[in-house]
C-alpha cells in the first residue's frame, strides 16, 4: 500500500530548515485538538472506575455507554435509536479506516467518493480498500458544498460527507442533507456523514444526516450512517469515544467484523465517556470559548464567522511561502490547504488557503491572530 504522508509530516518538512523568531511565544494553530483541560467531572469518573481495568471490555460496548449515546442523539437531534442502530467505537478514526474496508470487501470494482479537501483517513481507507476515488471538490464557487454529479454517484458504493466540514467550516442544511439521502436510495450507495464537529456550532445547532433521513421519509435509515465523537465537544480526544449509527442491517454485519479488529474501549474510558455524553453544560462553555475566538478573528482578520467548527479556511497569497514566513518571523504555525486536498477535476481546491485551528484560549488566540495580521502586511 502506498499511503501519502500526513499533512503534519508535510508541514514539518516544509519548516524543517527554518529557525523561528524566539521573540515570540510559539503558537501552533495546525491540529484540531482542543487545548483545554478535560472537564474535572470526566477525569474523576475515569479515576473512580480504574479498578475496571482488570476486565476485558466487550466489542459491542457496555450498556452504560450505549444508553448515554442513544440519549445524546435523542436530546440533540430528536432521533430515537434502537440499540441495534448504534455501535460505540474507539474514537472515529478507526471506523473511518476500517468501515470502508469492511463494506467494500465484496465489491468487484469498489468506488468511493468523498469531499476534497478532506480528513486524510478517508484516502487511506480508499487505498486499503483498493477503491477508485471520486473527489467532491469544495470551492469558493460552490460555497464549499459538494456539487451533485448523478452520473458519477451512480457508480459509487460508498460516499463520505463531512459536515460541519473540516477544513472549510461549511455546513449543509437539513434540506441539502435530505437531497443526499434521496440520492443514496436512488443509486443504492451507502452515505456516511462524519459529524465530529456537530457540537461546535456558533449560534444555531447544525442538523444530522439522521434527522435528514427522517425528514425525507427514510425512517429505517436505509443506506444511511453517521459517526460522531466526544473529542471536540468535551476536549477529550484521549478518551477515544465515538459511535457509528444508522442502518441496522449494515451495522449487524459490521459488529461481527469488529470482533476481529480489537478496538474495544477500556471500561474506565467507557464510564468516563458515558458521563461526558450525558452532560451538555460543559459543551456550552466550550462553544462560548470558540465563539469568542471567532469574534476575535472577525475583528482582527475580517473573516466571516462560520456556523460551526473551530477552523478558519483562510485565503492568502502564496500559502506555502506565507506559512514559512509566518513561522520564521512570528513563530506561528498554520497548515497549508493544499496539504489537505488533492488535484481533482483540474484543480487542487486547497491551494489558495491555509487552515487555522482556533483551539487555544482567547488571549493566546488573539496574540496569534495579531501576528498573522502583521504577516499579511
Amino acid at each position: 500500500m502506498n499511503f501519502e504522508p500526513y499533512p503534519f509530516e508535510k508541514l514539518n518538512n516544509l519548516l524543517k530548515d527554518i529557525i523561528p523568531n524566539k521573540n515570540h511565544e510559539p503558537s501552533s494553530l495546525t491540529i484540531g485538538e482542543p487545548q483545554f483541560e478535560t472537564p474535572d467531572f470526566i477525569q474523576k469518573t475515569l479515576c473512580q472506575n480504574s479498578s475496571q481495568l482488570r476486565k476485558y471490555p466487550k466489542t459491542a460496548g457496555e450498556d452504560e455507554l450505549i444508553n448515554a449515546q442513544i440519549e445524546f442523539v435523542k436530546k440533540r437531534f430528536g432521533v430515537e435509536l434502537k440499540k441495534e442502530q448504534i455501535i460505540p467505537t474507539f474514537g472515529t478514526r478507526e471506523v473511518l479506516f476500517n468501515f470502508p474496508q469492511f463494506y467494500l470487501f465484496d465489491k468487484k470494482e469498489p468506488v468511493m467518493a468523498f469531499t476534497n479537501p478532506f480528513y486524510q483517513i478517508y484516502e487511506g481507507a480508499a487505498i486499503a480498500s483498493r477503491a477508485k476515488v471520486i473527489h467532491l471538490n469544495l470551492t469558493e464557487q460552490n460555497n464549499f458544498k459538494p456539487q451533485i454529479d448523478e452520473e458519477a454517484l451512480s457508480k459509487c458504493h460508498l460516499v463520505i460527507l463531512n459536515f460541519p466540514n473540516n477544513p472549510t467550516a461549511s455546513t449543509l442544511t437539513l434540506e441539502e442533507l435530505g437531497t443526499w439521502v434521496k440520492l443514496s436510495l436512488k443509486y443504492n450507495f451507502v452515505l456516511l456523514n462524519d459529524e465530529c464537529y456537530s457540537e461546535i456550532y456558533t449560534n444555531e445547532p447544525t442538523p444530522s444526516l439522521l434527522e435528514a433521513s427522517l425528514h425525507v421519509g427514510n425512517s429505517s435509515f436505509k443506506n444511511i450512517l453517521v459517526i460522531n465523537s466526544i473529542s471536540k465537544r468535551s476536549s477529550a480526544p484521549g478518551l477515544r469515544s465515538g459511535f457509528i449509527a444508522g442502518d441496522e442491517n449494515i451495522l449487524k454485519e459490521y459488529i461481527n467484523y469488529r470482533t476481529y479488529i480489537g478496538c474495544a474501549s477500556p471500561l474506565p474510558l467507557q464510564s468516563a465517556a458515558a458521563v461526558a455524553w450525558m452532560d451538555e453544560e460543559h459543551v456550552k462553555e466550550a462553544r462560548r470559548t470558540y465563539k469568542k475566538n471567532f469574534e476575535a478573528a472577525k475583528e482582527i482578520l475580517g473573516i466571516e464567522i462560520p456556523k460551526a467548527s473551530f477552523y478558519i479556511w483562510f485565503k492568502v497569497p502564496s500559502p506555502l511561502e506565507f506559512t514559512k514566513r509566518l513561522y520564521r518571523d512570528y513563530n506561528v504555525k498554520v497548515l497549508p490547504g493544499e496539504f489537505l486536498a488533492r488535484d481533482a477535476h483540474g484543480i487542487n481546491p486547497g491551494k489558495d488557503f491555509v487552515r487555522i485551528a482556533l483551539v487555544e484560549d482567547e488571549q493566546k488566540t488573539r496574540s496569534a491572530l495579531l501576528r498573522i495580521k502583521d504577516a499579511l502586511k
